[in-house]
């Protein structure tokens, strides 16, 4: 292995040399690496030993009507329609009255683990009389919490195993996502236990799986606005609910109608700067609550409609963290015109709601892969060396001849070429 010294000491242009000297990357590769260094002084602030920004695309999805509120809503993501079939779930549901989304007080779970317990019946009593008491502590290790109206709100003790117990400990974070705040406080109260009880803590850690903080979103469509190339509105919904009841009957197909739902959550929760993993965790982990992982969503038909209903949780911030150093996240607040982190929550329920309306209509109708694959297309010619002017006349050929891979790509491209080469002499 090379020998890159400090290498988080070293200035940037020091890094892009060293990679330079030591790794086999030819000279384009390296210019692509320091066009991309768009912003180094944030790139080193967010990341150890920042050499690049990885740039994902970021979209619009229009149509969505929520709370009786027009939203525009930015999504970042990588993979071809997925703001196409958002807008389009959007538009079916505003045209039926819109999305109405609600959610519950924003409280995260902070665990403090105690181990080596002789007796947990008798721990879980003591620790239920002191509770009050470590409250306080936690409180006191980060005020201005309290101050700004957040702060704790309860704890509970959890028996996890004959040397195990767990200190659950909810906390109002505010408009904050509060990882930071919420271990700090964690932290203090396992020191004050330590010190009252004499007891061992393993670790003080904030829990992502956010039960208490949860956002739900509900439409209801008239089957009519579901109609499609033939296919009568009633039989889609029909169709569509019995989808819904497959994915909570097979962990095999809620998994992908999960990520369906998640497609659309994590392109807005990513574009917030919000952190995407935690709630993908503590999304799926909300699947499988009841013992069996199941979809996330659930449409039924009553009464000549389509009732859909989705509920998440969902602890994203407002403020603090990245959010509040990432340009471009000041930009799609005011794009969605957002002013709190439970409006985002409404938004970000309602995006899944719509992304997974859109990926069963099109499942149970025409199939998935029609409108997908021709955005796909556009990736492969472009992966194939295709410019601009020659993109869509070649994903034109591609459909015609019914060809789906990259070497029909490059044919098809030099045969193009060459056409307009002898046409051009």
């Amino acid at each position: 292995m090379q020998n890159y010294g400090k290498f988080y000491q070293k200035p940037w242009e020091e890094r892009i040399n060293l990679i330079k000297k030591n790794e086999k990357l030819t000279e384009k590769q390296i210019q692509i690496l320091e066009t991309a260094a768009q912003n180094k002084t944030l790139g080193n602030t967010m990341i150890e030993n920042y050499i690049t920004d990885y740039s994902y695309p970021e979209g619009i999805a229009f149509h969505y009507l929520i709370n009786n509120k027009d939203y525009i809503v930015p999504m970042v993501t990588e993979e071809p329609s997925v703001v196409a079939a958002s807008s389009h779930g959007a538009s079916i549901i505003a045209k039926a009255g819109g999305f109405f989304a609600s959610t519950s007080e924003r409280l995260m779970i902070g665990q403090i683990i105690v181990e080596n317990v002789e007796d947990t019946e008798n721990l879980t009593k003591k620790i239920q009389k002191i509770g009050k008491e470590l409250l306080l502590v936690a409180d006191q290790a980060h005020p201005s919490l309290k101050r700004r109206g957040g702060g704790t709100r309860w704890l509970k003790t959890r028996i996890l195993a004959a040397d195990l117990v767990t200190i659950d400990i909810a906390i109002d974070v505010q408009e904050a996502m509060g990882a930071n705040m919420i271990n700090t406080m964690l932290e203090a109260v396992a020191k004050k236990l330590e010190e009252l009880l004499n007891q061992q803590v393993l670790m003080s850690i904030l829990s992502n799986y956010a039960t208490e903080c949860v956002a739900r979103a509900t439409c209801e469509i008239p089957v009519e606005l579901l109609a499609k190339k033939g296919i009568s509105g009633e039989n889609i919904a029909k169709k569509i609910s019995q989808a819904s009841r497959v994915a909570q009957l097979d962990p095999y197909r809620a998994v992908t109608h999960n990520k369906g739902i998640m497609n659309g959550v994590d392109a807005v929760v990513m574009a917030s700067g919000n952190d995407w993993r935690a709630i993908e965790s503590g999304a799926h982990a909300y699947a499988a609550r009841n013992g069996q992982y199941r979809g996330l969503s659930t449409w039924k038909l009553n009464n000549n409609c389509l009732i859909g209903e989705l509920e998440l949780p969902l602890p994203v911030g407002f403020v603090g963290g990245s959010i509040g150093i990432i340009p471009l996240v000041k930009v799609n607040q005011d794009l969605l015109k957002i002013t709190s982190a439970q409006e985002l929550e409404c938004v970000i329920v309602s995006v899944g709601l719509a992304q997974n309306l859109a990926a069963l209509l099109a499942l149970v109708s025409e199939g998935i892969q029609k409108g997908h694959m021709r955005l796909q297309l556009k990736s492969l010619v472009i992966a194939a060396g295709a410019d601009a002017i020659e993109e869509q006349t070649v994903v034109d050929k591609m459909l015609q001849a019914g060809k789906r891979d990259l070497e029909s790509a490059k044919k098809i491209l030099k045969e193009i070429r060459k056409r307009d080469k002898n046409a051009g002499s």
